[in-house]
């Protein structure tokens, strides 16, 4: 991991959930994150990170795929039960299988140990502002109850989806669908550009925040996530292209 000093600490109000079972890891990416400004928790398994998340509020998750009790793909899927958190996994073997896995439970992102702390940091930060697109409700905060007029805002309309671009907040049929943050911001690069065939490459750089060439299948889960809560039609796939999004 880097050693040289953080350049443009981050305010330390950003809280960070850490779970990982190496003692040795965990102290290191503990002491790393909190030079640069994050206040971090941490927990040894997945059943005292869920825990923890249970009773606390956290603006971001990192998580081990091999944890023991509950693995990291599980506590994936019970944190996105509730919360729409934003979730980083870690993965030491970077296994195809334990990507799409923790992919597919809801994590936004992933990373393969060993991995420098700037590298993780830059994730981190990815993530974080991806998440202000779409701030989590917080606890007991009630849902919306009706679609947004087109008066109001800007508000986007393809078919019976209605994507409100001025409260971040999607319906489809009038209902509200609760996306997560890169989720959202997903479907609003595509929403900008309805009909366009978007390619891989370009949705890693302006929705992940890949500054080089990353892992295409983050954007191919997360697309088939977006299928599973708007249908399968409204996001068409253009082989040997990318993806565009029906008008």
């Amino acid at each position: 991991m880097s050693s040289s000093a953080p350049a443009g600490a981050s305010p330390p109000t950003v809280r960070v959930l850490l779970v990982e079972d190496d003692d040795l890891m965990r102290r290191s990416f503990t002491v790393a994150l909190e030079r640069y400004g994050y206040g971090m928790k941490a927990a040894a398994d997945g059943l005292a990170g869920l825990e923890l998340f249970r009773k606390e509020s956290f603006d971001l998750l990192i998580l081990d795929v091999m944890l023991p009790g509950l693995d990291g793909i599980g506590l994936c899927r019970r944190v996105r039960e509730t919360s729409l958190v934003p979730v980083l996994m870690m993965s030491a073997r970077g296994d195809g299988l334990d990507v799409v896995a923790g992919l597919e439970a809801g994590a936004d992102d992933y990373v393969v140990k060993p991995v420098d702390t700037y590298v993780l940091v830059a994730r981190i930060r990815s993530l974080l502002r991806r998440a202000t697109y779409a701030p989590a409700p917080g606890p007991g905060q009630a849902p919306v109850e009706g679609p947004p007029s087109e008066g109001h805002g800007r508000v986007l309309v393809f078919g019976e989806l209605t994507i409100d671009t001025a409260g971040m907040e999607v319906f489809l049929s009038g209902s509200p669908v609760a996306l997560t943050p890169t989720e959202l911001k997903l479907l609003l690069e595509f929403a900008a550009h309805p009909g366009v065939v978007l390619d891989r490459h370009t949705l890693l750089r302006d929705v992940w925040d890949y500054g080089w060439d990353g892992d295409s299948r983050v954007v191919d889960l997360c697309v088939q996530r977006l299928r599973r809560k708007l249908g399968r039609e409204r996001i068409e796939t253009v082989r040997g292209f990318g993806y565009k999004l029906r008008r």
